[in-house]
């Protein structure tokens, strides 16, 4: 008989998660932008480790999705728009309150959707769609890089001086970034979920490997890399799709043209009667 204590210990972590999803929004509304995201990051860290626990210790339960969903949707799928409302889109008034809800709504169709997939049992190895803790990471990873730019703070903690330069260019395309992030939330594009990776097969080593050398730079550069990376696995699930498309449709041009070469060797010949 399992101990109740290991069904507790998932939920302690979603609270977490919860608690600083609240306290992101909170910090929002004061104009702390800087704790304010590192509240969301934090809340990512507690969303991975609340899934991870729950497997490990086999104490997954529909009780435990359902109170997950309600503390992503706090810390992911509200307070990163408020983040974003308070520092960027509140200048654009009534476009800008519009490019936020609609990043609150696509969160909530997301997650009622990743819902009803485990409630009705599937399993898939990826996500469909771009997982709303990743869209949460790419707006407040931006804001820790951006408070460090803004503050002039860049001399005085460790960045990367390419990325620090695109500062401006990226504050000026976050309403268009947050639009893109929330239709690859509702869409079915596949992203990396990371939840089969064994040590004893080579791709999983290197992508451990990988993991390693990004942890290493995250404490080198923390505010920087973090963006960096929620940036690339936003890119690679586009580019990865993009690249299926477009082999799919070669596979059928090829087939097609195959085809039409058959047909036109079965047709009627000329026998030299005519």
């Amino acid at each position: 008989m399992k101990l109740k204590g290991l069904y507790i210990l998932p939920s302690l972590f979603t609270t977490a998660n919860l608690v600083m999803g609240f306290s992101s929004i909170a910090y929002s509304i004061k104009g702390d932008f800087t704790p304010a995201a590192w509240c969301i990051i934090i809340a990512i860290v507690m969303d991975i480790l609340d899934g991870r626990v729950a497997r490990w210790t086999k104490s997954t339960s529909s009780f435990g999705i359902e109170y997950d969903s309600l503390a992503d949707m706090v810390s992911f799928g509200v307070a990163p728009p408020i983040l974003m409302y308070q520092m960027v889109l509140n200048t654009m008034k009534r476009p800008g309150m519009a490019i936020a809800l609609f990043f609150v709504m696509a969160g909530a169709l997301r997650l009622a959707r990743f819902n009803m997939r485990a409630n009705e049992g599937q399993v898939t190895t990826h996500f469909v769609g771009l997982p709303i803790p990743a869209a949460a990471g790419i707006l407040s990873s931006f804001a820790l890089s951006y408070e460090l730019f803004e503050g002039g703070h860049v001399m005085t903690f460790k960045t990367i001086p390419v990325l620090m330069q695109k500062m401006p260019f990226f504050f000026n395309s976050i309403p268009i970034l947050m639009v893109i992030i929330s239709f690859l939330m509702l869409s079915t594009v596949p992203y990396a979920a990371f939840k089969t990776m064994k040590l004893n097969r080579p791709k999983s080593f290197q992508l451990f490997s990988f993991i390693l050398i990004a942890i290493i730079l995250v404490m080198t550069y923390p505010q920087n890399i973090i963006f960096l990376l929620f940036l690339l696995y936003l890119l690679s699930g586009l580019t990865g799709y993009i690249w299926r498309y477009f082999r799919l449709r070669q596979s059928l041009g090829l087939s097609f043209a195959g085809k039409k070469r058959q047909d036109g060797d079965a047709g009627p010949k000329d026998n030299g009667n005519d």
